[in-house]
């Protein structure tokens, strides 16, 4: 990588947190997914490093990052968010994550509004969506109770692990649509990350804490948590889509410009899950034309499907 990175750690909310930082100017606070860390992000950190101090974290339990027993539910992973913020110097974000981070994007710009000044969000809908799906039984049920086996204590750790990670290896390669985006190298480095010791256990235990269990028998953990709090996002909120994310559809995206007062709307051509890999360019382009835009006054845009 060409731009000046370095690797900090910091002491946030009982944890020691691991990030990579580069560049400056307004923070760009990137969160990772599973099974990923800051690394997913390294075509981002490269290309927005000019106009923004961009921060990649390894989240809690994540490859370089504290990986304790406690603290994974909604609510401490937001106040690691809010404190990590805090320890960098800035009081306002642009914050963008993946699936595993979008809980907790739409948790922080719900919750903490006053700390998110622009959202991008990439394939994880808006929690009030998510929460109507599982109440009239949508196909995401259906996926989420598929998922159920991961509040098991061992048999998700054995799987994951058995024949040398190969089910680590087919989530990411084999759920893809450009599978050229996953060359064995690429693997290997995920590989290495999540077989840290203790970092397998401790990215499970995000979705035993915050996962479809809670969410079908308690309702999902973002709206739990708010108590009551209105859901709707004033921050400007980009949305990116892979048009062929296997594990939830474009539909699921429908109705997000209720929740969301200036919400972007641009699906990912020929992409699964995982649009960080398969096509960073067009990620990063939608990004700096959302990040340039001076339309900030919370009026309601146009959503675009057409991708």
């Amino acid at each position: 990588m060409r731009m000046g990175l370095r690797h900090e750690t910091v002491q946030v909310n009982g944890i020691q947190m691991h990030y990579v930082i580069a560049g400056s100017g307004p923070l760009l606070l990137l969160l990772h997914g599973f099974p990923e860390f800051w690394w997913s992000w390294r075509h981002q950190i490269e290309h927005f490093c000019a106009d923004f101090t961009v921060v990649a974290p390894d989240l809690r339990g994540y490859n370089d990052t504290d990986k304790p027993t406690w603290g994974y539910e909604i609510d401490v992973l937001l106040a690691d968010l809010v404190e990590f913020m805090r320890s960098l110097g800035f009081h306002r974000a642009v914050v963008r994550p993946p699936p595993l981070g979008g809980m907790l994007a739409w948790g922080l710009a719900i919750h903490y509004p006053y700390r998110v000044d622009r959202l991008i969000v990439l394939n994880a809908p808006h929690p009030g969506l998510v929460k109507r799906s599982l109440c009239i039984g949508s196909s995401h049920t259906l996926r989420s109770l598929a998922t159920l086996f991961v509040q098991v204590p061992w048999l998700p750790e054995a799987l994951l692990q058995a024949n040398d990670y190969a089910l680590v290896r087919w989530l990411l390669r084999g759920r893809a649509v450009r599978k050229d985006a996953f060359s064995d190298d690429v693997l290997e480095t995920y590989q290495d990350a999540i077989s840290k010791p203790g970092a397998l256990k401790a990215a499970l235990s995000w979705y035993r804490f915050t996962g479809s269990f809670r969410e079908l028998f308690y309702g999902y953990p973002v709206m739990r948590l708010l108590n009551g709090k209105s859901s709707c996002i004033q921050a400007p909120t980009l949305l990116l889509w892979g048009e062929k994310h296997r594990d939830q559809d474009v539909p699921l995206t429908y109705g997000t410009e209720r929740y969301v007062t200036d919400l972007h709307l641009r699906c990912i051509p020929n992409c699964s899950l995982r649009i960080l890999h398969e096509n960073p360019a067009l990620v990063n382009q939608y990004m700096a034309v959302f990040l340039e835009s001076r339309e900030v006054s919370g009026e309601r845009s146009e959503v675009n499907r057409d991708g």
